[in-house]
């Protein structure tokens, strides 16, 4: 199988409508549930708007954040094996000490 390198890969290759054929049509064909996958809208041949239902939208927003979690956790593992960080025994007091909280 050949790639082609000028062809990259596009989510929204079959979900593209321009504007004028969308907007009389909205609802006939795009319910919610229908826009789990993004649709992409072509004012004047140029694609610029992005519709999706609440939900799928959320979603994204859910996975993003965990993914931030997820790297959040790698860096401070990677930095716990180079040795770097204070253990959380010191750092705890410093912390509270900062904020003029009182540790536990």
């Amino acid at each position: 199988m050949q790639i082609r390198e000028d062809i990259m890969y596009d989510p929204f290759v079959n979900n593209i409508h321009s504007l004028s054929h969308f907007r009389p049509k909205t609802w006939d064909h795009k319910t919610p549930q229908n826009l789990a996958k993004p649709v992409v809208l072509t004012p004047n041949g140029k694609a610029q708007l992005v519709a999706q239902s609440a939900a799928a939208y959320q979603k994204l927003l859910d996975d993003r954040d965990l993914l931030d979690s997820i790297r959040g956790v790698s860096r401070g593992l990677e930095q716990a094996e180079r040795g770097k960080g204070v253990p959380m025994r010191q750092f705890l007091p410093a912390l509270a000490d900062e904020h003029g909280i009182s540790p536990k």
